[in-house]
């Protein structure tokens, strides 16, 4: 079977990517390339896609990935009605939501006891070690 995928190209942090049809099953840096249907900048946002010859490998049966399907889409390409495109939302599900802190019971929180007036306590100290000393 063949696929549709992106195959990087550029130099090391600048990546340019070709569009290449090839076997599903190797590998996109060394395996046989069928053609190549286009290019993509991601610096540029800049897609070259020839339009026939996609329109062919599609038709043939050629799976794209989704990066792919969204490059041949802007481009003008006709999509078969079997293609999956891509959904819009990337919100992962989360597991175990109800151990996340947000989602744990508030805790009781016990109100402190109020002090005496710190002023009263200097004098009830104060009687005490007059006392002290007047048994010794």
């Amino acid at each position: 079977m063949l696929a549709i995928r992106l195959q990087r190209l550029g130099r090391k942090g600048y990546a340019t990517y070709r569009l290449a049809v090839q076997e599903s099953q190797r590998h996109p840096s060394s395996g046989r390339v069928v053609a190549y249907v286009g290019s993509y900048n991601p610096h540029t946002k800049d897609a070259t896609v020839k339009i026939e010859e996609a329109q062919k490998f599609l038709d043939n049966g050629a799976q794209p990935t989704p990066r792919v399907v969204k490059l041949l889409k802007d481009a003008g390409v006709k999509l078969p009605s079997w293609v999956v495109e891509p959904t819009a939302d990337k919100q992962k599900t989360i597991r175990h939501s109800d151990k996340l802190r947000k989602n744990q019971p508030a805790p009781e929180v016990e109100e402190a006891p109020v002090a005496e007036e710190p002023a009263a306590e200097a004098e009830v100290v104060a009687e005490e070690v007059a006392a002290d000393e007047t048994e010794a």
